[in-house]
């Protein structure tokens, strides 16, 4: 898993969460408030922006041995959370996501730093491109809640796509002919790099999609800025 996330930036652990731990995942997010604006609800997507702080119930039932080995191996010295969200795709949603890069990070301000930038303000708050050697530090981890493949949105990759940095819009079209689907049961888990190019089609069939989207660093920014989602209280775990 190791060689692969590294050459290829993305790797699946099919059993990541018991069955029993992933019923309480789901249980405690739909009895969550749904209010706010790190709240999306509409016919074709549910979304949680900012997770932990909205539904702080949930790290005690995330933070199994399992995620703390994992994340023992990824990041060696420590690490931190950087970003989480909730994703529900409907049976039957017409979303999809086209191909791309996630190259935003959520920080508390705006700040006149090189190689920051460009810079978006929305309800739920800032984020910035950082430079690349903030990226690369970066690990995604997909938390699947239901089965997953390409009839309901798995999400489908450019392996290697990450070590090319940022790629020109003008390229994509050349690099995805490469892409490969990413099926994940239940319980299982998806680890990405953020370079990585990816997308998702939309559902086909009658099975949600339901995930938990987690970004965990060990860099440290400017100190000009501080990570938006960093939560301290996760720090003597996660260290």
């Amino acid at each position: 898993m190791a060689a692969q996330f590294a050459s290829e930036g993305f790797a699946v652990l099919p059993t990541l969460y018991t069955p029993v731990e992933v019923a309480a995942l789901l249980r405690t997010v739909e009895t969550a408030p749904a209010s706010g604006p790190n709240f999306r609800r509409s016919q074709e997507v549910f979304a949680i922006r900012n997770l932990l702080g909205e539904v702080p119930a949930l790290w005690p039932l995330l933070a199994t041995k399992n995620l703390q080995e994992l994340l023992g191996q990824l990041f060696p010295g420590g690490c931190h959370l950087a970003k989480a969200i909730y994703f529900d795709k409907p049976a039957g949603s017409n979303w999809l996501v086209a191909w791309h890069q996630d190259l935003m990070i959520n920080v508390d301000q705006r700040a006149d730093l090189p190689g920051f930038g460009p810079w978006t303000s929305k309800a739920e708050g800032v984020a910035v491109q950082p430079p690349v050697g903030v990226l690369e530090n970066v690990c995604t981890i997909r938390i699947h809640l239901d089965d997953c493949d390409a009839t309901n949105g798995a999400l489908k990759v450019v392996p290697g796509s990450h070590r090319r940095g940022v790629i020109p819009a003008t390229d994509i079209a050349g690099l995805t002919p490469a892409a490969t689907s990413c099926a994940v049961p239940a319980g299982g888990a998806m680890l990405m790099k953020p370079l990585l190019l990816h997308a998702s089609n939309r559902s086909q069939g009658a099975r949600p999609r339901r995930v938990v989207h987690l970004e965990f660093a060990s860099a440290e920014l400017p100190t000009e800025l501080k990570w938006r989602e960093r939560h301290a209280q996760l720090a003597g775990i996660l260290a």
